[in-house]
């Protein structure tokens, strides 16, 4: 199939909110936050205030803006990414000198795209579409301005570390918000999925940022074997390096990306999006904070039930494992809102977001 086909028959999600493609834990800790009346507020004013010209000026100094006239071709496929998407206004988007595969978007009051130059040398067409809509999904989702909490906290928990008890208690909040931040990431590789609307050039995507820009003598379904064994191989000891590894990753490993993205569709709900079965950002402040926290734990459930991890096959075996983790979850999620809110609340009223 060609490019020209691929464009033609790729659909507009017209109106699609951002719960279309957010991981259902990354989901709920979005749905809760933002019915912090004034929480993102507080948090883009304050931001603005210290960093967030400080940023622009770096990039607007050190690197290319991208428009019709510079890169070209980024800009139309940005544009194309939004038009999937139905983003109306495109954000600045800038093209650093780094060689390598990778992007950002930074800012909370006026987000702004950053992509490396080693993605216009080492992605074709519909990679770099899937990368640009990949970070599109997390300025309409609103990431940066949570994000902010996790790079606050750890700065104080860097800080604090000479105090042992606080610094225990900041580790574990940061702990938590670097695993919603990887779910986060799982999130925009859907909306990477939906802007491109080509799951091959998805799943090349991320064996480009496992082994670099050269596909020539890599097979697909030796790489989607490589994360499945990635997923259960060995023992104990394994599992127990697996986890040190992930807990001090921003993002999951490219193989796991690969595997996630190919489940979401393997499920149907790709599929299901494109033929127009998806939530309208227009109904986003009717969304359920409990209902979304049901969901997670779902999810966590599910992920938990299905894992070939030796660790988890070994808690699976001493009792009723997912269950009791997917509890944990949805109750942790309640506690940490109510703890919030100030107002006592356990988590589990049916309130709207805001």
């Amino acid at each position: 199939m060609t490019t020209n086909d691929v464009q033609r028959r790729r659909v507009v999600l017209t109106g699609i909110s951002s719960r279309a493609w957010e991981h259902p834990a990354d989901r709920g800790a979005l749905v809760a936050l933002r019915e912090l009346r004034g929480f993102d507020d507080a948090l883009k004013s304050l931001h603005a205030l210290w960093n967030e010209r400080a940023w622009r000026l770096e990039f607007l100094g050190n690197a290319i803006r991208v428009d019709h006239r510079q890169f070209p071709r980024v800009h139309r496929l940005m544009a194309e990414a939004a038009a999937s998407l139905d983003v109306a206004d495109l954000p600045e988007l800038y093209v650093h000198s780094d060689r390598s595969i990778n992007g950002m978007c930074i800012g909370m009051s006026k987000p702004f795209i950053v992509i490396n130059r080693g993605c216009l040398e080492l992605l074709d067409d519909e990679e770099l579409r899937c990368l640009l809509g990949h970070e599109l999904g997390h300025l309409v989702s609103g990431h940066a301005v949570y994000r902010t909490m996790v790079l606050i906290l750890t700065d104080w928990a860097v800080r604090l570390a000479w105090l042992p008890v606080g610094s225990m208690v900041l580790r574990a909040i940061v702990a938590a918000l670097m695993e919603w931040w990887r779910k986060a990431e799982l999130s925009a590789d859907r909306a990477g999925l939906l802007a491109c609307q080509d799951p091959a050039a998805s799943l090349r995507l991320s064996m480009k940022l496992a082994g670099g820009g050269d596909l020539s003598e890599v097979d697909t379904t030796a790489f989607l074997e490589q994360a499945a064994e990635f997923e259960r191989a060995g023992d104990l000891r394994d599992s127990l390096i697996k986890i040190r590894m992930v807990t001090a990753r921003s993002h999951p490993m490219p193989v796991a990306r690969a595997a996630e993205v190919r489940a979401w569709i393997d499920r149907g709900e790709y599929q299901r999006i494109l033929g127009g079965e998806y939530p309208r950002r227009a109904d986003d402040g009717d969304a359920s904070v409990s209902e979304e926290i049901k969901a997670a734990a779902a999810s966590y459930r599910e992920a938990f039930s299905r894992s070939q991890d030796p660790l988890v096959s070994l808690l699976r075996k001493l009792g009723d494992g997912a269950s009791e983790v997917g509890d944990w979850v949805g109750a942790g999620a309640g506690k940490m809102r109510g703890w919030m809110r100030g107002n006592g609340s356990n988590g589990t009223d049916d309130q709207s977001a805001k």
